[in-house]
């Protein structure tokens, strides 16, 4: 599932005869007529397998995109949600290694079949909690009566007759870009699909939303987060059902032209044939393979090219892990913006900037054949560039939102540290408020109130779901009126700068996704271009675990953890146990996020100079004294071009240590 889409391909249309030459080839395939059955199966394969990357990728896309829906439905903090999304990458361990390397000898198809099989059923299990848990209950002032009414938010020690529960009741070349470029496209449908589900109420269906007081744009809506996992679930089920029908293998299509003008694909589906397939006949034993297995893997790990190459993407995959797993929470922090908003620019702008950056990668690497020390320069150089444009995202921050008692003085005058902290004054001592309730309510001073209690309002009204506050004590204060203020329901809006800011912070980070990603190719040519034929499977199978293990698992958990720190308002469940947070610092939310990100983004571009080194040391070093002896032997080697099979070519004099690193 998570190797190469070519090397699926290419392994999949592997003959299970031993290479023969040229001309048996053409014995073998006399006519176009023959080819039609191969080539029919290839496209039912191709078109199979680009459907199960779009379903794996919108399921993994829209993952994503519910993580402050689920932080927000369980009330838990942001560590725990780094632990959700990292267990995500628990089950393919316990099978990826050996499926990689057993599953390029085996009936590759059927595999595929089964891992959609269980993928399918597992993310409709993520959505099951939300039919047997009780409907979402959240923190808000709000009166049972649609009339006008007036009620006391603020109970004082005078009138403690009043129930405070009144208070607390609330709710080929084509075939070489297209599966890469539909796993691209998953992601953006899947925060598309996040976007959309955002906008409906998490318990749409069991409640009568006209009795919901809360609206999209509210810190403590939450979206139906369940639906787009029924909807992932069974688009990879049905992404199974092509894969029980295809055959283990097929022969390879002959190619009409010369050995001269045929691609390096071709080539290199024949030297793969002849490194490990068994002979015509004869099945491949379990315990032969197993056997294979260490010494396979030491021989990866010995190759020093290969181990710093793993040991860079692992850096910087947790770089891009955390961050796109908090992006959405960040723009929701940092700028205000609803999380179906935040889904959706990221969805529709993000995305597509990243897909964009990858083809012009491949295109670069086309277009001007560069080899496999210029692919390791421009994925060195892309890093760089977009480290660099990465870092200028720090001065585009918003400011706190002025929130009394926590990020400014009741008086409004100046911000408070952390041992001034305090939601209790002088103007709402009389008032029996609960500290551990997050109701906020936006004074028409601008500062927020973490409840219209804490604000010293004595009265409301409220009109269908409009709920305003008058008579609020520590209002007047901050406003420097006589007399007292009113306040509506809800946080006050940020300062008039943080929609420019926002507006800002999408372009850099559109021209940083696209900078970034122009290294995708050139990596992957690297990777591949560092080891023996006969081991690319494998090797792609211990590159993804690697990534899994050391990224996709922990970087959402030590993000989480860190973000956490910067909370400055906890919430707290029924029981009495920390919830998760109701308001963050801004200013500590923001160097916590870009900063993890940019260190671990340095440590990976030291990484790339040393692979960079390497390559240039070992490789360009054999490519000299190659040509050397490649003049020696030009009348052998032409001899050996007219006469001897495709097979051979590694003799042919046009061939040097070098061409598999090109394109």
């Amino acid at each position: 599932m998570d190797t190469s889409s070519k090397e699926n391909i290419q392994l999949f249309c592997k003959n299970s005869v031993q290479p023969v030459g040229r001309s048996s080839l053409k014995a073998e395939y006399p006519s176009s007529e023959e080819k039609q059955p191969c080539c029919g199966e290839l496209k039912l394969f191709l078109g199979a397998l680009s459907f199960v990357y779009f379903a794996k990728a919108l399921a993994e896309g829209y993952l994503k995109s519910t993580i402050t829906q689920i932080e927000r439905r369980f009330d838990i903090p942001s560590s725990l949600v780094g632990v959700i999304d990292g267990s995500f990458e628990i089950g393919n361990l316990l099978v990826i290694t050996f499926v990689s390397y057993f599953g390029a000898k085996l009936h590759r198809p059927k595999i595929i079949g089964a891992g959609c099989l269980i993928m399918g059923v597992g993310t409709l299990l993520i959505a099951m909690p939300q039919f047997f848990m009780e409907q979402y209950r959240y923190e808000r002032y709000s009166p049972f009566s649609n009339s006008t009414l007036s009620i006391s938010p603020c109970l004082l020690e005078s009138s403690s007759q009043l129930p405070i529960s009144v208070l607390e009741k609330s709710q080929s070349k084509i075939s070489n870009g297209c599966v890469q470029t539909v796993a691209i496209i998953g992601p953006i449908f899947g925060f598309l699909l996040g976007s959309l589900c955002a906008k409906l109420y998490v318990d749409i269906g069991f409640v009568n939303l006209d009795r919901i007081t809360i609206t999209p744009k509210d810190p403590q809506w939450v979206g139906a987060w369940w639906l787009g996992y029924l909807i992932a679930g069974i688009i990879s089920l049905l992404a199974a059902v092509p894969f029980w029908c295809l055959p283990k293998s097929l022969p390879r299509p002959q190619s009409g032209e010369d050995s001269n003008s045929s691609t390096e694909k071709s080539k290199f589906i024949i030297d793969d044939h002849t490194d490990y397939k068994t002979p015509h006949g004869e099945k491949a034993k379990i315990m032969e393979m197993a056997r294979d297995f260490l010494p396979s893997l030491k021989n990866l790990f010995g190759n020093p090219v290969y181990f710093l190459y793993l040991c860079t993407s692992t850096v910087q995959f947790n770089s891009l892990f955390g961050m796109v797993t908090y992006k959405p929470k960040y723009i929701e922090q940092q700028y205000g913006q609803s999380s179906s908003k935040a889904n959706f620019v990221i969805g529709l702008i993000n995305i597509p900037a990243v897909a964009l950056g990858i083809f012009s990668g491949g295109i670069v690497m086309k277009k001007f054949r560069i080899s496999v020390c210029g692919a390791a320069k421009l994925y060195l150089g892309s890093s760089v560039f977009g480290y660099l444009l990465f870092l200028s995202l720090f001065a585009l921050g918003c400011e706190n939102s002025d929130v009394a008692g926590l990020t400014v003085s009741y008086q409004g005058t100046k911000p408070v540290s952390s041992h001034e902290r305090a939601l209790f004054s002088d103007c709402n001592s009389r008032c029996k408020c609960s500290e551990t309730k997050w109701e906020p309510m936006c004074g028409e001073n601008g500062i927020t109130y973490a409840s219209a209690c804490l604000a010293g309002c004595q009265t409301s009204n409220r009109s269908g779901k409009n709920i305003i506050f008058y008579n609020c004590t520590c209002v007047g204060i901050a406003a420097s009126k006589s007399g007292n203020s009113s306040g509506i329901v809800g946080r006050c809006q940020k300062d008039n700068e943080c929609p420019k800011m926002f507006l800002y912070f999408l372009v850099i980070s559109v021209i940083t996704s696209y900078t970034l990603s122009l290294g995708g190719i050139p990596g992957y040519i690297l990777l591949l271009r560092c080891i023996k034929p006969q081991l690319k499977s494998f090797a792609l199978g211990i590159y993804t675990l690697a990534i899994r293990v050391l990224a996709g698992i922990p970087a959402p958990v030590y993000f989480g953890v860190l973000i956490d720190t910067s909370c400055l308002k906890w919430g707290f469940k029924r029981c009495g146990s920390r919830g998760s947070c109701r308001l963050y610092d801004s200013n500590a939310f923001r160097h916590i996020y870009l900063g993890l990100t940019v260190i671990l983004g340095t440590v990976s571009i030291f990484l790339s100079i040393a692979v960079l080194f390497i390559l240039k040391k070992n490789y360009v070093s054999k490519h000299r004294s190659f040509i050397t002896k490649r003049d020696r032997t030009m009348v052998s080697a032409r001899f050996l071009k007219e006469n001897c099979t495709t097979s051979d070519h590694l003799l042919q004099p046009n061939y040097w240590p070098g061409k598999e690193t090109r394109l």
